[in-house]
């Protein structure tokens, strides 16, 4: 068992938890990043990348994450490829327990793990997902531009999808398992006005179809959940839209939560509900989701833990010059 001691400890290695490592290496605090299971995140299973800062031509998620990697690293970053199982947030320096029984000691601590879509669970989605089946409107929608799309859901999600979706597409059907939608009735009423939409009621996906050279998303195999009547849909892209899941289950009864499990954080800002502990990224944005807007929130995580121990160390030496 080794114990590892930093002045900022970071969990995650997407964007949030990557950015947050290469302010922090660079004022000093010699971060540890704890990878967690899925390093690089959620933009390790990401092919196209057309909307991130910087680059011109379409790029590949990993290699984005695998560059990120190799700038923390190069400006002083220790990769630790660990999961957490337990946490004691309780006093400074906050202590944690890796799989393995290491121990990790943070001054401040960086939590940056992330959410995952919420998937059907069928086989044919997990075999075409980046092929014509994604998770995320507002990151692949636009290379469906004026092709026929369809959304899986009924919540506020589903609806925000299927509405930013007309930007592109002429044609998009909201396909939703009961009969009526459990979003705000704001949103049902765009939906409903919008031309380019149409539901699809009582309905559920039994089978993403694949086809084509190369292989990619062409139809969806429908069941009425009210009659057992079949039908096929031929579409081009296929958006699940059942939700998220934050990476919150560890921090249950340790930080403060919202109904759904995301990380709260003060507006504007990412410091929790105990001092020296910061949260940023997907953990705690169920708005955004992007790659740039976790990178965006991971550069203010560690400028905060920054500020905070700079503040904490300030206070010691006039306590200890007072005494």
């Amino acid at each position: 068992m080794t114990t590892h001691k930093t002045r900022m400890l970071i969990l995650g290695s997407g964007p949030a938890g990557l950015s947050a490592a290469i302010y922090g290496a660079r004022a000093g605090m010699e971060p540890i990043v704890v990878q967690g299971i899925q390093p690089g995140g959620q933009l390790t299973t990401t092919t196209d990348v057309e909307n991130y800062p910087g680059f011109r031509d379409v790029i590949q998620g990993p290699w984005l994450m695998e560059e990120m990697q190799a700038q923390a690293e190069h400006v002083g970053t220790r990769m630790i490829w660990d999961q957490i199982t337990s946490v004691d947030l309780s006093q400074r320096p906050f202590r944690l327990i890796g799989d393995g029984g290491d121990v990790y000691e943070g001054e401040t601590l960086v939590i940056a793990t992330g959410a995952q879509a919420k998937w059907l669970g069928l086989p044919s989605e997990t075999h075409l997902r980046g092929k014509g089946v994604s998770a995320c409107a507002t990151c692949d929608g636009f290379f469906y531009r004026g092709k026929k799309v369809a959304v899986i859901g009924g919540g506020n999600t589903a609806v925000e999808e299927a509405l930013y979706l007309t930007n592109h597409s002429p044609d998009v059907t909201l396909i939703h398992r009961r009969d009526s939608l459990r979003a705000e009735k704001i949103l049902q009423e765009r939906l409903f006005k919008h031309p380019n939409i149409k539901v699809l009621w009582n309905t559920a996906v039994e089978h993403f179809v694949g086809g084509g050279e190369p292989e990619g998303l062409v139809a969806l195999d429908l069941k009425n959940t009210v009659t057992g009547e079949k039908s096929r849909l031929d579409i081009d892209g296929g958006f699940v839209a059942i939700g998220h899941a934050p990476a919150t289950e560890l921090f249950r009864g340790h930080l403060a939560l919202d109904e759904d499990g995301y990380l709260i954080v003060e507006k504007g800002g990412t410091r929790t509900n105990v001092p020296g502990v910061f949260g940023c990224g997907d953990v705690a944005d169920k708005t955004y989701r992007q790659a740039v807007t976790a990178a965006g929130t991971g550069c203010m995580a560690a400028l905060d833990a920054e500020r905070f121990l700079a503040e904490a160390e300030f206070e010691a030496e006039q306590a200890s010059e007072a005494a």
